[in-house]
């Protein structure tokens, strides 16, 4: 008997998955793309369905759990991080999914989320940053850019925004990655990764809200601009990106800087597949800051300074 449950989960597919509820978000709206990475994933965990809880807060994100073929848990607004942590630490044998939104996460469940890292209890943690608050119809959130017009910011917000990963490392996160919702096959292989992860592992999805704040990270996906604004980091790889992958980033000192072949000084090198990248270019060492592992992050453009 043993033996048939064992051949019985390895042959879940992501149809086993996905529940029989009627996907009531927006089309075109990332969160599908998501939900596509995450039934994706499933299968490879290994674990029957009954062993996987999903828990959400409040929000368009926040429908996840009905779409998911497993157990789950429609929390507060907030207080999905609380949720999460209760249910894992009363059966730590269960695999802990926790979905939530910028507003939800980083607004009235700021607090939560902040101890949820410190702690480092083995949850995985999907961050949606749509960098709006969509299911309320469109108020700004922790997470909207400086100078947005919003339903409560009619002349544009005032406030900066929160980056996710710098809060989530700054409270001691073991685990950070950010992804982007239109390359669903990446995002299964960091839902991997952070299922693998012994600790909190939070992902940080950019996703795009066609209603309320369409385009918002266009000058991180666009078509022209994504190759050069996207830096795909795997353990042991040089840190190189470009259309021509003739970009790099390295350490100066204290603040990490763009460099290009051909320019101060950099000389060309070739990575495993023979192709070529700035000699002086860093590599991805998840394993070097015990605190701060990150898998596949993605870069915005008022992080890094281009060498002049």
């Amino acid at each position: 008997m043993e033996n048939q449950n064992i051949e019985q989960e390895v042959m879940l597919t992501k149809e086993d998955f996905a529940s029989d509820q009627v996907v009531k978000w927006c089309p075109g709206c990332g969160d599908h793309a998501i939900l596509k990475a995450v039934q994706d994933i499933f299968p490879k965990l290994g674990k029957k369905k009954e062993d996987i809880v999903v828990v959400s807060g409040i929000g368009c994100s926040s429908r996840f759990p009905y779409y998911m073929n497993t157990y789950g848990f429609h929390s507060i607004h907030g207080r999905a991080a609380a949720a999460a942590t209760g249910v894992k630490l009363a059966n730590p044998n269960l695999s802990v999914w926790m979905i939530t939104g910028d507003g939800d996460c980083t607004a009235i469940g700021g607090n939560h989320f902040i101890h949820a890292c410190r702690r480092n209890i083995d949850i995985n943690l999907i961050l949606f940053n749509n960098r709006i608050y969509g299911m309320t119809k469109g108020q700004f959130s922790p997470c909207t850019f400086r100078g947005t017009k919003t339903k409560t910011s009619p002349q544009g917000t005032y406030e900066d925004p929160f980056n996710p990963g710098e809060l989530a490392i700054g409270a001691k996160a073991t685990f950070f990655a950010r992804g982007v919702d239109i390359n669903p096959k990446e995002l299964s292989e960091i839902f991997w990764e952070s299922y693998k992860h012994d600790g909190i592992a939070v992902t940080e999805v950019l996703q795009n809200c066609m209603i309320f704040s369409n385009g918002v990270h266009e000058n991180i996906t666009g078509k022209d601009v994504r190759d050069d604004m996207q830096v795909k980091c795997v353990h042991g790889q040089p840190l190189i990106f470009g259309k021509n992958r003739d970009k790099g980033i390295r350490l100066n000192g204290n603040q990490l800087e763009v460099v290009k072949i051909g320019e101060n000084g950099s000389r060309p090198r070739q990575d495993h597949r023979g192709h070529g990248y700035p000699h002086d270019a860093g590599t991805h060492d998840a394993a070097s800051f015990p605190r701060r592992h990150r898998r596949h992050p993605r870069r915005e453009s008022p992080d890094l300074q281009r060498q002049p």
